[in-house]
């Protein structure tokens, strides 16, 4: 056949080559940077370079680095992709065999897999400094609200009094797990795929664990073949950050629904609220709504790339590749979003005490209580507290009343019930359906009465320290890692 066709294909150009190319300029051009360097300093520590080339080849790297304006680089289909550009500028300066000599013991295979973990870590790193502000600002807020009333819901309805600190309490856990299994997907981008080659390494002497820890790796990824063909680095971490935002969207959910017109326990501030365009009574909590859709959006964007690997060959493919990486990145970018927003929220709301009193007592929500002071004071069964307790609730609620109040309705149940007068005067049964006695009364591990609350933030502190000191220890070995590379580099320059 006689083929006369040049590359690229022009649609082929403009819908894919393209593309990716801006793509390596938005993200990729730094860290590939990173790798020729790298690189070079291995080759001559094994002497697989000698210092002469390796000098010459250096100096052209730092030229092109200062001279090759990416931004305004375009693709116009004379190279391939911006690999074969910068190769291209090296020979220019060097020679078509010098120019060539970088390349020497890699392929863009094992360069690709670790561009797109050093992009990860960057962006997981930062989302995780995110999440940790995140935690802090809950674990101070449930601090501060450790005694703050609230009514807490069930399937919908009021259910019961807690605290708002230890609601709170309750989503700092799942944040707190949710970051460590962010953090435990990261570890899978931090060993490092260079070395690796095409699929089996190399002949040449290479030394893998210099390149690794050149550029701030843990230490090499171990086979081959799975440093070009897993993808698990990439699957574990976008599933855990979907967790993390979907059950954020959860708690997200929850404020919109507290701060109803009809539910308003939670006050959102007007630094917070929009008005309506057409009906001026109204207060829209509108940035719990903003917070709700890019919780989802992330979700979303993390399946989008979770499934794009769906039923792909277990082998280098560009399937998980340049665009998909990029596309996968915007998930950081509303994760973010929500992570900053939030914070901000959580500072800013209270509680609105008298509304959730009045909650309470439309609903009889503290009716539990007598039921169990009815056990522990009067020697009932359960079954026979629950009964009279819950007529009492009955009464006062067909009279529009407080339970408070009730203390009549009570007394007559009681003696009706059981054929005796309670021992509760009326003091000590206000007192038993309050929310005050309520919440104190629950001080079992992990209750809403303060000393359980005070040894819970204690923890959750405690386990955000960890994780924040584990963040340190990685940003620290990234930082030697780019000072060892900088000089060792600079050592080539000078040889």
């Amino acid at each position: 056949m006689n083929d006369t066709s040049v590359f690229p294909h022009p649609v082929y150009q403009s819908t894919v080559l393209e593309p990716l190319f801006d793509g390596v300029k938005d993200h990729f051009a730094h860290s590939i940077g990173e790798i020729n360097r790298a690189h070079l300093v291995m080759l001559h520590e094994t002497g697989i370079l000698k210092p002469e080339q390796v000098s010459k080849i250096a100096n052209a790297l730092q030229s092109i680095e200062k001279e090759l304006d990416i931004e305004a680089c375009t693709y116009t289909g004379e190279f391939e992709d911006y690999f074969f550009m910068v190769e291209q500028q090296l020979r220019d300066r060097l020679g078509a065999d010098l120019g060539g000599m970088l390349h020497t013991a890699r392929s863009r295979n094992d360069m690709d897999h670790t561009v797109f973990k050093l992009q990860l870590l960057a962006r997981t790193d930062s989302l995780l400094n995110l999440g940790y502000t995140l935690a802090q600002t809950l674990i101070e807020k449930a601090q501060a609200e450790r005694d703050t009333p609230i009514v807490a819901y069930t399937h919908g309805q009021p259910a019961q009094p807690s605290t708002y600190g230890h609601y709170l309490s309750a989503a700092i856990e799942v944040l707190l797990h949710d970051l460590k299994r962010v953090a435990d997907a990261r570890t899978l981008s931090e060993y490092c795929p260079m070395g690796a080659a095409a699929i089996t390494t190399s002949g040449f002497p290479i030394d893998r664990h210099r390149m690794a820890s050149l550029l701030g790796f843990v230490s090499p990824k171990r086979n081959s073949y799975g440093c070009i063909a897993s993808v698990d680095y990439i699957t574990s971490l976008y599933s855990s950050i979907k967790l993390l935002f979907l059950h954020l969207g959860r708690v997200i959910q929850d404020m919109a629904f507290w701060s109803s017109f009809e539910v308003n326990q939670l006050y959102v501030p007007n630094s917070l609220v929009q008005i309506s365009s057409i009906m001026p009574q109204k207060r829209n909590p509108v940035p719990i709504e903003h917070m709700r859709h890019l919780a989802s959006i992330t979700a979303g964007r993390c399946d989008m790339i979770v499934n794009t690997m769906h039923n792909t060959p277990f082998t280098d493919m560009n399937d998980s590749e340049g665009e998909v990486q990029s596309a996968g990145f915007s998930a950081f970018e509303s994760g973010s979003r929500v992570m900053e927003l939030l914070s901000a929220v959580v500072e800013s709301v209270a509680i609105n005490v008298d509304k959730v009193q009045q909650n309470s007592d439309a609903a009889c929500a503290t009716i539990t209580e007598l039921a169990d002071t009815l056990v522990r004071e009067e020697s009932l069964s359960f079954r026979q507290a629950h009964e009279i307790s819950a007529q009492t609730a009955q009464a006062v609620l067909a009279e529009g009343q407080p339970l408070s109040l009730g203390y009549a309705h009570f007394t007559k149940l009681f003696k009706s019930e059981l054929g005796r007068e309670s021992q509760l005067d009326e003091k000590s049964f206000v007192h038993a359906v309050s929310i005050k006695r309520f919440v104190e009364a629950r001080d079992r591990f992990g209750g809403p009465a303060p000393a359980a609350m005070d040894d819970a933030v204690a923890a959750y502190s405690k386990e955000l320290s960890v994780l924040k000191s584990d963040s340190a220890n990685n940003s620290q070995r990234k930082s030697d890692a780019k000072r060892d590379l900088d000089a060792s580099f600079k050592q080539l320059l000078e040889l």
